[in-house]
């Protein structure tokens, strides 16, 4: 089932069960999914609907640390339990040792062996690891092992 399909199950299901945070998160997230459809006057593909969990997913955890910073834990609590809403409509996240593995194979098959290989390898590793990594780690990851 497509996560668009799946979304709007899940709504109708928190709704029967009268759970309102969550109804309110998944609304929300179909809101983005929707508007992304409005914008771009198609349907939304798996990869771009997973790549709108991600971002409000990462929203939520800087707000969270935004509330933390000035805090307010009770708001900041709300965030984090809004990112674990979202966070389970994106694939298992990869292991540490699988990522690496992912990185060593992306970096022989582009050839790269310089920074300034970095856009063509994170362009190749963003497909392979859309929404199973955070990108910021992956980057980083790549940086070390060019640079070491």
């Amino acid at each position: 089932m497509a996560l668009k399909e799946q979304l709007q199950e899940d709504v109708k299901t928190a709704l029967r069960a009268g759970l309102k945070q969550q109804v309110q998160t998944l609304r929300m997230l179909l809101a983005a999914i929707q508007q992304h459809e409005v914008d771009s006057r198609t349907d939304i593909s798996e990869s771009d609907a997973l790549r709108i969990v991600e971002k409000l997913v990462k929203q939520r955890r800087e707000s969270a640390e935004q509330y933390t910073n000035a805090k307010r834990p009770e708001l900041a609590e709300k965030e984090l339990q809004e990112a674990d809403m979202l966070r389970a409509y994106l694939p298992e996240p990869l292991d540490d040792e699988t990522l690496e593995q992912l990185i060593i194979d992306t970096l022989a098959e582009t050839g790269a062996s310089s920074p300034k290989d970095m856009g063509k390898v994170m362009n190749a590793l963003r497909a392979k690891v859309q929404g199973r990594a955070d990108m910021a780690q992956v980057s980083q990851l790549v940086k070390t092992r060019l640079l070491g």
